[in-house]
C-alpha cells in the first residue's frame, strides 16, 4: 500500500498496478505481485453510473474499467491539483471517463479547465456520491482540498467498522 501526504493518504490498486512515480509503466507491485483483479461489483456500479450520466450527456464515451484505484484519506486528506493522464493513448484521446466513488466522510473536490490564473471550482462528495469526468471534460486539472470530520453518519462507521476517513474508489479503463 503506497503511502504519501505525511501519511494522510494510502493507496492500493485493482487491475494494474500505478504509483506516483512510474504511472501504470510497472505493471507489478513493489512486492513482485500483480494487483488482484477489479471486483465485478466495483466494474458493475461504475457502467451503471456510466449509463445513467449517459441519458444527460451525450457525449460521454462507454468504457469498461480495467484499473481501480483505492485511496483512503485520513481527516484533513488532501490530494494536490493533477490531471489524470497516465493511461493508454487512445483512452485519453477518446476521453474515457474517469469514476469515483466516495464513501465515508466529506470531501472537497476542486477543479479547473486550465492548470493555471482560472479560479477552482468546488463539489462537495458526500457518502455515495458519484463523479465521473470524461468526453470533453476528461483533462480537467483536479484534486481534493480537504476531507471533513465526523461528516459520516455513527451508525454507519460502526456497522461497517471502517476507520474515520474517505474511501475514493477511482475507476478507468487504461
Amino acid at each position: 500500500m503506497y503511502k504519501s501526504d505525511e501519511d494522510r493518504r494510502r493507496q492500493m490498486c485493482f487491475g494494474r498496478n500505478w504509483e506516483p512515480e512510474t504511472g501504470y509503466r510497472n505493471c507489478y507491485r513493489s512486492n513482485g505481485f500483480k494487483p488482484p483483479p477489479v471486483p465485478h461489483e466495483f466494474i458493475s456500479l461504475a457502467e451503471a453510473a456510466i449509463k445513467d450520466a449517459q441519458l444527460y450527456l451525450d457525449d460521454l464515451p462507454s468504457m469498461y474499467p480495467d484499473t481501480c484505484l483505492v485511496s483512503f484519506y485520513k481527516t484533513n486528506g488532501r490530494l494536490g491539483l493533477h490531471q489524470d493522464c497516465d493511461e493508454s493513448s487512445d483512452s485519453l484521446r477518446r476521453g474515457l471517463p474517469v469514476v469515483s466513488i466516495s464513501i465515508g466522510t466529506t470531501a472537497i473536490f476542486v477543479y479547473r479547465r486550465t492548470e493555471h490564473k482560472r479560479k477552482l471550482k468546488d463539489v462537495w462528495l458526500d457518502s455515495g456520491d458519484v463523479l465521473i469526468f470524461g468526453g470533453k471534460s476528461r483533462h480537467i486539472y483536479h484534486g481534493v482540498e480537504h476531507v471533513g470530520c465526523n461528516t459520516f453518519s455513527d451508525d454507519l462507521y460502526l456497522e461497517s467498522k471502517m476507520r474515520l476517513g474517505r474511501l475514493s474508489l477511482t475507476l478507468r479503463q487504461f
